[in-house]
């Protein structure tokens, strides 16, 4: 191949991922999927109710997921007097059984559901690695995607500007 025409290739090929994976430079929207929570109940992730939520994907099976949990549980029990819960959703390789031994083990503060039959993890995208989470701002749209255990400290700076007085 002529040297010359491997670096326009290759600016081109960056330049076709990283316009892959802006989208359109606005928030997505939750996709409107109801989880089944542990305690009998479900949630409709798509319909807003004024809180800031971390949507977490995980699985009982996974070491990062299940080491990351305490750091959620201490990010919701901060923030949830202002607005903020986080929401984890096994995935549906997950028995509710140990979805639920676990949740109760563990002590965990926050919602814990499951997907028996992958409608979220088909609705936000399709999830292809634990743990997997989504920030949603107070009207339902998608404000990031974290990969793997989050940076505390960035997601408290974006929770805290989420959580804000409007003005």
């Amino acid at each position: 191949m002529n040297r010359k025409w491997v670096s326009p290739l290759v600016l081109v090929a960056l330049i076709a991922v990283v316009w892959l994976l802006r989208g359109s430079g606005h928030p997505e929207q939750v996709p409107p999927v109801r989880i089944a929570l542990l305690d009998g109940g479900t949630l409709d992730l798509g319909q807003p109710d004024g809180r800031v939520r971390l949507v977490n994907f995980w699985s009982t099976s996974c070491g990062p997921c299940i080491r990351g949990m305490p750091g959620l549980a201490d990010t919701h029990r901060r923030y949830a007097g202002r607005g903020f819960e986080v929401v984890a959703v096994a995935m549906s390789y997950d028995a509710p059984v140990q979805v639920q031994a676990f949740a109760q083990r563990e002590r965990l503060p926050f919602r814990v559901g499951f997907d028996p039959v992958a409608e979220a993890d088909h609705g936000f995208g399709g999830i292809r690695a634990t743990p997997t989470s989504f920030l949603v701002d107070r009207d339902g749209r998608i404000v990031k995607r974290i990969i793997g255990n989050p940076d505390h400290r960035q997601l408290d700076a974006l929770i805290d500007t989420l959580l804000a007085p409007r003005s």
